[in-house]
């Protein structure tokens, strides 16, 4: 219940709920576990990625849960690395192949560089490619196969290459975001552009459960520190995508129902530099 039950509304009018279940780095054999009981818990919004490698074992999940199709919002990716039309294209298919589905809810560019190039200082920005890559989801986009087509880890300039040279103009940007790394600059830019921010790795994979300062805020509201920092990522106006292969952690990750105060929120702003 509560915020499971809420949705944000992409600009294309496509709605989509405001908590997703994450499922990078669980295996292919693990995920149909993981899928299952997220669904049963109430996640109504499944993250996946040809380079997860577990596209199967998600689509697998998916279909025990006996949820129909609609029940379900489903987001995947392109890999990294594939910078051309002709891969991207391929890589849908495939995506589509292994989930078996017609059609996906979201369909992301996993990255704007090859993840090996992501942080070389002077590695080649891949604009043409990124923008001939986009030509391939916008098909899909509009040719039925994805409702809604976005990109992550983009950054403002990599945006503004999508945008000013394409048809149409993403949708949602998944970025790592959380207590200590919020980009503030990149999702200003995002929500002013109508760009909805999804937000990974919320709990900096798992870096933030020791920290002091917000298991004090846990302890006032009587939450888990990770429901904080899945809540602080949705009173910034983000999507965010927890993950866990462990009943217990994804049952708690589901009950973020609640409010931090403003006192609470400033304090957890006033944390810096958390690197993941």
């Amino acid at each position: 219940m509560g915020v499971l039950q809420e949705h944000f509304t992409l600009d294309n009018g496509v709605l989509i709920p405001k908590v997703g279940f994450g499922t990078w780095q669980t295996p292919d054999d693990v995920a149909p576990q993981a899928v299952l009981t997220a669904l049963r818990v109430g996640y109504t919004h499944i993250d996946t990625a040809r380079a997860y490698q577990n596209e199967a074992g998600v689509g697998k999940g998916i279909r025990a849960a006996g949820a129909t199709r609609e029940e379900v919002f489903v987001t995947t990716k392109v890999p990294a690395q594939m910078k051309t039309y002709a891969e991207a294209k391929e890589s849908i298919e495939t995506s589509l192949a292994q989930l078996q589905m017609s059609q996906v809810d979201l369909l992301l560019i996993h990255a704007p560089r090859p993840w090996q190039e992501m942080f070389t200082p002077g590695a080649p920005r891949y604009f043409d490619e990124n923008a001939a890559v986009w030509k391939a989801l916008e098909e899909a986009y509009q040719d039925g196969r994805a409702r809604a087509i976005g990109v992550s880890n983009f950054q403002i300039d990599d945006i503004e290459n999508i945008t000013s040279r394409c048809d149409i103009a993403p949708l949602a940007d998944q970025i790592r975001f959380h207590i200590g790394h919020t980009q503030e600059e990149l999702v200003e830019f995002c929500q002013a552009s109508g760009i909805l921010v999804e937000a990974y790795s919320p709990i900096a994979t798992g870096k933030l459960l020791d920290d002091p300062s917000i298991a004090v805020v846990a302890s006032r509201l009587g939450k888990s520190v990770a429901q904080v920092c899945i809540r602080y990522a949705l009173q910034k106006g983000t999507l965010p995508l927890p993950k866990s292969v462990h009943e217990q952690f994804i049952i708690e990750d589901a009950h973020v129902d609640f409010e931090i105060s403003p006192d609470d929120m400033a304090a957890l702003d006033s944390i810096q530099d958390v690197d993941d």
